[in-house]
């Protein structure tokens, strides 16, 4: 159970607590530590799911682990940014990422339970949704300079149109399923 990959994921949870009190830190750096906890984590994700593939070390606790770490990292990242700057668009923004991912989470459950778990495994466009989020996240964090932090709503913007898009998608590749009497 405790494999590479594995132990990359709860490093990664073990995180999370870290990166919201350097957040609150009333440092001047804090702002740039924090985004680096957050990117050292969303680096963590990537190199969870290489490794486990390459080294063929995916277990069924690592399958159940990742995608619970990388929610609570976001939302909790998100949370705190939509708290932060007091911004409609970064919280409606969280609004729908935080849901999307409740709503998926359930749909692949049930999916599972069904057997038909395949339909609605993650897409290429959640990846590149999940790329811009990452990227967003990291420049609301550091808040390095105003290009930065508009370059960064930017990016939050395209991520917010790729959820509701790929949940979309999901949703119509279980339309089957779920509309069955």
């Amino acid at each position: 159970m405790w494999n590479i990959p594995n132990t990359l994921t709860a490093f990664r949870l073990l995180l999370i607590p870290v990166f919201a009190v350097v957040f609150y830190l009333p440092y001047s750096w804090a702002f740039f530590a924090a985004a680096f906890i957050f990117w050292l984590a969303s680096v963590t994700d990537i190199l969870d799911g290489y490794l486990a593939r390459k080294l063929e070390q995916s277990t069924p606790f690592g399958a159940f682990l990742d995608p619970v770490a990388d929610k609570v990292m976001v939302s909790v990242a998100l949370v705190i940014l939509a708290t932060h700057y007091n911004d409609y668009f970064i919280t409606i923004s969280t609004l729908v990422i935080i849901s999307r991912e409740i709503v998926i989470s359930a749909l692949r459950e049930w999916m599972a339970e069904q057997g038909k778990r395949g339909s609605v495994a993650v897409s290429w466009l959640g990846k590149f949704k999940t790329a811009a989020q990452m990227l967003a996240i990291i420049g609301l964090i550091w808040q390095f300079s105003n290009w930065m932090t508009m370059l960064s709503y930017g990016l939050l913007a395209v991520a917010t149109i790729l959820t509701l898009v790929s949940m979309v998608q999901y949703l119509y590749a279980a339309k089957g399923e779920l509309t069955n009497s």
